[in-house]
């Protein structure tokens, strides 16, 4: 394996969507991926808008953090700021989910800015869940939006709505990716299902977190790397 075969990982920093209700990063999307990448032996980093804890959604981690998590969880109490992360030196970057993002990440320039640099790059691009808000202002070289005319998945707006999450989040994920052009594609509610269109790569919901970090450890291993 190479050393430049390293993958960047970018997770919320924003714990509340108004003050009463917590949310955070969705620990399933991040802790599966995590932990598979680096039983592969890929490198790992973790960056943040604010760098420090990341907050994890409550009801991600009902009863506690899984034993098996605990590797994840640790990593999460001290994430990079992304402002000072080289994202050249990365193959790959994921975006796990989780409410927050939709709050910070969603409309972050610099995430833009690294987005843009993997596309134009064809390196690869992934996000779950809700991770796929984080490439709404992301656009490719000519200008166009990032996710214009890709095939992808995400959070639904039936799981939204199923999950009551509807009337708190600032915008509908899916409603959003198909206004900016994208070819939204899923399953049923709670399915495992993971898109693949080229360098991007997209998973529908936490249950869909191990197919997801494999798809991309495929995809790396057909050499997509720096």
């Amino acid at each position: 394996m190479q050393p430049s075969q390293k993958i960047l990982m970018i997770v919320t920093s924003r714990d509340y969507s108004d003050k009463v209700h917590k949310i955070g990063l969705w620990m399933e999307e991040f802790a599966v991926p995590y932990l598979i990448f680096r039983a592969a032996g890929y490198g790992v980093a973790v960056a943040s808008p604010l760098g420090g804890v990341t907050p994890i959604d409550p009801n991600s981690i009902k009863g506690g953090v899984p034993a098996e998590w605990s590797a994840a969880a640790k990593v999460l109490q001290s994430t990079v700021k992304l402002s000072q992360v080289d994202y050249t030196q990365y193959a790959a970057v994921v975006v796990p989910g989780g409410h927050g993002l939709l709050f910070d990440l969603a409309g972050d320039p610099l995430l833009a800015n690294i987005l843009n640099y993997f596309d134009s790059h064809n390196y690869i691009i992934a996000a779950v869940c809700h991770g796929p808000a984080g490439l709404i202002s992301a656009t490719t070289t000519d200008g166009k939006p990032l996710v214009a005319g890709r095939r992808m998945t995400g959070f639904t707006n039936e799981e939204e709505r199923i999950g009551g999450g509807d009337k708190m989040v600032p915008f509908a994920l899916e409603t959003k990716l198909r206004e900016l052009g994208a070819d939204f594609v899923s399953t049923n509610p709670w399915g495992d299902y993971v898109v693949v269109d080229g360098n991007l790569i997209t998973g529908q919901n936490p249950q869909s977190s191990d197919s997801f970090a494999k798809a991309i450890l495929e995809a790396l291993s057909r050499g997509t790397v720096i």
